[in-house]
């Protein structure tokens, strides 16, 4: 039953002003719509986001949400121009180089959003 529905990711924050100059201003987003609790992005194939007001922001230690990309290291280039830091990993599942981990069938790089959530882009190869 809910394999047939589509997903949304809430992402807390600690400061939605804040919150909102990074996805719009770094990440690109447009036409996020406030609510009372927080802004509702629209990504592609009906997805969404919201990004909402919470004391829990940044606690979580796995990743927060994916986008499909099909071009990782594009991506990667153009957040980078925007000041988008991205993070590196080197365990024995796997590294990243230049901020990529290739594995699995997929090329990944993670960053943070100003309240320390984990967010990536993922493409499969």
């Amino acid at each position: 039953m809910l394999q047939k529905s589509p997903i949304y990711s809430y992402v807390p924050v600690k400061d939605v002003a804040r919150a909102r100059k990074f996805y719009e201003g770094k990440l690109g987003f447009a036409n996020g719509h406030e609510q009372d609790a927080g802004i509702h992005y629209e990504c592609a194939g009906g997805t969404a986001f919201f990004v909402y007001l919470s004391g829990g922001a940044g606690t979580n230690k796995a990743s927060q949400a994916f986008w499909t990309v099909k071009d990782v290291r594009a991506e990667v280039a153009e957040l980078r121009a925007k000041g988008v830091v991205f993070e590196e990993y080197d365990n024995p599942n796997f590294k990243t180089v230049d901020g990529i981990a290739t594995g699995g069938g997929a090329m990944t790089a993670w960053f943070k959003d100003p309240d320390g959530n984990i967010l990536a882009i993922v493409q499969t190869i």
